[in-house]
């Protein structure tokens, strides 16, 4: 007796990756705490999350639509080559939300007066669009490429960079869209830590290459040795030979490190399918947690990390009905 068709929302929730929405919500709320320290603005905070989640969405729609022909062969359970939810449909959805993505991302910039103001109000949008034409490059092109998982890399960069673009302070170079380069560390570990998942990921519909696992892994480590590196130049005055929140930092980072890496030795020695596709999904949990670590240490505020922590919830429950990878 075959299997009955899921229920029209549960088919929508598919096509979007639902529960990969919540890290992209965790990335840019990292991203806007660490940039003012407080949640003090509901208003620009509710624009940045609605932002992030509909330029992910799109991102998670428009991949299928470009690889609707070869889900027909390797995935054809999948919404689109099913038959569930037509293609321009689709595409319209895909396309529309990139463009509403952008709109909240240049609203966020305006949305604070007086002292709350943010202090490049044109920022968020050009970033919203760095980030809109970055998933439209990879979607469309770059991820059958070698440098796919750099493209997706840079996603999660401007994304985290999202966040931290509605600071009320401002100085760093023009070159660098007045971000400061301690800025960009958090952003560039989360960026280099989500090309490593995404080379891991490669070829998981099949037995995957030794040498995606390996060099997938070794990328993760650098990731997490960037963010480790902002955790120390954070707080200088506070890294010594005692127990320091610097050192807690390191020690928390290298725990939830281990702890997903574990996973991913266990697919490295025996590199099926399976395997791979569970050391994926606890590394893209992992990333929820890394963004609620850095918010507490930049912020010094764990209630803050506890907060975007909290994110694995739904993650978790939706991921029990709907595929993440």
């Amino acid at each position: 007796m075959p299997d009955p068709a899921p229920s029209p929302l549960l088919t929508w929730l598919r096509l979007l990756r639902a529960p990969n929405v919540f890290t992209a919500l965790a990335d840019v709320s990292m991203g806007f705490l660490i940039a003012r320290r407080a949640l003090d603005e509901i208003g620009v905070f509710a624009c940045l999350a609605g932002a992030s989640a509909c330029l992910y969405t799109a991102g998670m729609v428009l991949n299928d639509v470009f690889d609707v022909e070869i889900d027909r062969k390797e995935r054809p359970t999948r919404p689109l080559p099913a038959g569930q939810i037509g293609i321009k449909t689709a595409q319209a959805l895909g396309f529309g939300l990139l463009i509403v993505g952008v709109i909240l991302g240049v609203a966020a910039g305006y949305v604070a007066m007086g002292k709350e103001a943010v202090a490049i109000p044109w920022r968020s949008g050009a970033i919203s669009l760095l980030l809109a034409g970055s998933v439209l490059f990879y979607d469309g092109f770059l991820k059958r490429t070698p440098a796919g998982p750099l493209g997706m890399g840079l996603c999660r960069f401007f994304n985290v960079l999202l966040g931290i673009s509605v600071a009320q302070l401002a100085t760093g170079p023009n070159w660098l869209l007045h971000y400061q380069p301690l800025e960009l560390l958090p952003a560039a570990g989360i960026g280099a830590y989500i090309v490593g998942v995404t080379w891991f990921a490669k070829g998981e519909a099949g037995r995957s290459p030794l040498l995606n696992l390996l060099g997938g892994m070794a990328v993760m480590t650098a990731g997490v040795v960037l963010i480790g590196w902002w955790g120390g130049l954070v707080r200088p005055q506070q890294l010594n030979f005692g127990f320091s929140p610097v050192v807690a930092f390191w020690l928390l980072l290298a725990v939830m490190f281990i702890f997903g890496q574990r996973r991913c030795l266990e697919a490295v020695l025996d590199p099926e399918p399976p395997l791979v596709q569970i050391a994926v999904k606890q590394c893209i949990l992992s990333l929820i947690l890394f963004d609620a670590a850095i918010a507490s240490f930049g912020t010094g505020r764990p209630e803050f990390g506890l907060g975007i922590a909290m994110l694995i919830v739904p993650t978790m429950l939706l991921g029990r009905w709907v595929y993440s990878t």
